[in-house]
Parts: structure tokens; sequence; C-alpha cells
């Protein structure tokens, strides 16, 4: 088998939404300064100028949520939305609604007051998408109860100020029963399918088979498999096991056999799943942008993947998931 490389950055449908999305979306976790997820801080200057060349590039994808820096991530977005004149034409801006970070609380007023800021950091009127965030948080019943936050969300899509809801999670037998529901339009599955861990392939073939868009987030695990094991013990936000890093080397010995850099084949593993829509990449620089298009042009030889599925899992081994989707 020749080599192979990513897809181009045509845009795509995202479902039935009528959106067009590039395989590629901007990640805007770490714009929001989150040094205790991802070992360092970034800068106001640093994120609004990665913002401003990502709102330029040729991907026309960015994803943020309510949480991210406490709403920090959303503020910067919104100065540089300011500078725009508002979401450039083309481009699809997603957020998601988030528990009190402080208190808990994932009632249905608090997904409102979670809106409402979003909406007013970002300086928008209306929201083209909006994920229900981590719904591992609270339970299921809470969420699908009268008044509770999907009563709400609709509430918001009613009078146009959403546009399309989806939702965003960790564990995957919650994700798969939250699509089965058909009140989300789009699914973001984070840590759960890359070079180490398999365990979203029940969600991605339920997506599929629903026609729900899917979302893939942490490609690189967080950071790992962009910067190696030996740089970065961590794995989806948390230090990793001993059984997760001895992966991550046995991954990372194949690759350099191949001649194949870790994080082009990590990126790469999931751009070339037909069943996810887009991959959702942490960007925290403008060097960090031009990388990850880099590589997801770079060359792989096919007989890489089988020798690639030998060090992964098939069960959730990011402890039962409250991390961050990126």
């Amino acid at each position: 088998m020749g080599a192979s490389s990513a897809p181009t950055l045509a845009r795509r449908p995202l479902g039935s939404t009528g959106l067009l999305v590039t395989p590629l979306c901007i990640g805007c976790a770490s714009l929001g300064s989150m040094p205790e997820a991802f070992g360092y801080g970034v800068s106001e200057e640093q994120a609004l100028t990665t913002l401003r060349l990502a709102f330029r590039g040729p991907i026309n994808f960015l994803d943020t949520a309510a949480a991210y820096g406490d709403g920090e991530s959303e503020r910067r977005i919104g100065l540089v939305l300011k500078e725009f004149g508002g979401v450039p034409s083309g481009y699809v801006l997603s957020t998601k609604a988030d528990r009190n970070l402080r208190t808990g609380d994932f009632g249905g007023d608090q997904v409102r007051r979670s809106v409402e800021r979003s909406l007013r950091l970002l300086g928008l009127d209306r929201l083209q998408i909006l994920f229900l965030h981590d719904p591992e948080y609270t339970t299921f019943e809470r969420v699908m109860a009268p008044g509770g936050p999907l009563e709400v969300l609709r509430r918001f899509k009613d009078q146009k100020i959403i546009e399309h809801l989806g939702v965003a999670g960790g564990l995957i037998a919650l994700m798969i029963r939250y699509v089965e529901t058909g009140a989300f339009e789009a699914v973001i599955t984070h840590n759960r399918y890359t070079l180490l861990n398999r365990s979203a392939e029940p969600l991605l073939e339920v997506a599929r088979r629903r026609g729900v868009p899917l979302l893939n987030a942490a490609p690189y695990g967080g950071g790992m498999l962009a910067r190696g094991p030996e740089a970065f013990a961590r794995y989806a936000y948390r230090e990793a096991p001993s059984e997760v890093m001895e992966r991550a080397r046995g991954a990372a010995d194949i690759c350099e056999r191949f001649g194949v850099s870790l994080p082009a084949a990590a990126l790469q593993f999931s751009l070339r799943e037909p069943r996810i829509t887009s991959t959702i990449v942490g960007v925290s620089s403008p060097q960090r942008l031009s990388e990850t298009l880099a590589l997801a042009s770079r060359p792989i030889p096919g007989e890489l993947w089988p020798e690639l599925d030998r060090v992964a899992t098939w069960t959730e081994d990011p402890e039962p998931g409250k991390g961050r989707s990126l």
C-alpha cells in the first residue's frame, strides 16, 4: 500500500444543520490560558494574534466553551470578533453551555446563565451551534427533566438565539444515550478516539447510523501525542497511568520505524476516519496553527495504521472522563 495523506480542507456538511465545515476545527481551550490542564499559559496578546490568523486562514471552524478559562477563551474570541465586525462570512463558531465551575450547579437556570454570558463575552446576539458540555457532571434524568438544561436550550432555539444544539462529553455510554434521544444535531467526543484509545468506536457507529455528525476532539490526548510521552506524561488532562505510557511509547517506536512523526500520525488517524466530520485540535499560537496544517498533509504509508492498532485499547482508560473537551 502506498503513502496516503489526510483529506483536503474542502468543506463538508455538518449533518443536517445546513452548515459547511472543514475537516479541521480550531479548539480554543488553551487560548483561554489553562495551565492546570495543559502545563502552560497563553497570554492575551498571543491568543488574539492566533485568533486573527485563524479567522483569516483556510480552516473555517472554531470551537470554544464557557468553561475554558471560566469565560476567558470566549472573552478573547469576542475581542477579535469585534475587530472583524462579527463572525466572518462562511465561518462556523461553536461554544458550549457549562455548569457553574465553583458551585457545580448544572440546572436549567445555570445553563441559561451560561448561554447568556457566552453571548455577552462573544459579543453576539445568536449562536450557530451550542453544545451541552460535560453532562457527566449531572444526570441524564436531570438534563431531560421539565425545566432542565435541555428544555432551556430548546427555548433558546425556539427564540432563534441558538440555531443548532449538540452535546459534548466524555463517557461513551452516556454520549450514546444522548444521541439516541434525537434531541441533538451534533456530538463531540474527546480523548477516546486516538492512537491509544478507541473506546469511542460504538459512539461513532451510533452517530453514523442516526445521521448525527461527530466531532473528534483531542486527537493528541491532551498533548501527549503531540509532544511525545517522555516530554509530556499526561493523557486526558491527568497523569498518565503506566499502561498508557507503555502504549504511547509503543506508538512512538512504530512511528519512528516508519519515518513518520507521532503527531502527524495522531492527527491523521482522526482525519482519515470517514465517520468523523471534523477533528478539533487545540491551537495555542500562530506557529501551532501552521504546524497543524503541515501535519495534516504529510504523506503516511498505509502500512503504518495496522501496526498502530496493536498498541490501542478499546476500553475507556481516561478515568471516567471528567476532562475538558478540546
